[in-house]
């Protein structure tokens, strides 16, 4: 099997850290690059998470944490009534 020489440019700090990290595994960085086209082709695709993490929305995580709390409390089955109850005793 022939081989074919494949270049390409990256920034010299990234390449450096790469080289830092694949010394102490104890990997040339030729070698690893080798082993991701390896990997991909048997994976026929990218062999690991491609996808982007959702931003949290603040809202929809505060109220995510008054579920929990309720469930704890063991209020989470209020009715909206009940619940105006409580504010409007609370605010005596």
């Amino acid at each position: 099997m022939s081989s074919v020489l494949i270049q390409f440019r990256t920034e010299e700090v990234e390449r450096l850290k790469a080289i830092q990290i694949l010394d102490k595994l104890g990997l040339s960085l030729q070698t690893y690059l080798r082993m991701c086209i390896l990997r991909l082709n048997k994976e026929s695709g990218i062999p690991f998470s491609m996808k982007l993490e959702k931003e949290p929305n603040p809202g929809i995580a505060a109220l995510q944490q008054a579920s929990m709390i309720a469930e704890k409390y063991g209020i989470a089955d209020m009715t909206l009534d009940e619940i105006n109850a409580e504010i409007a005793e609370a605010r005596k």
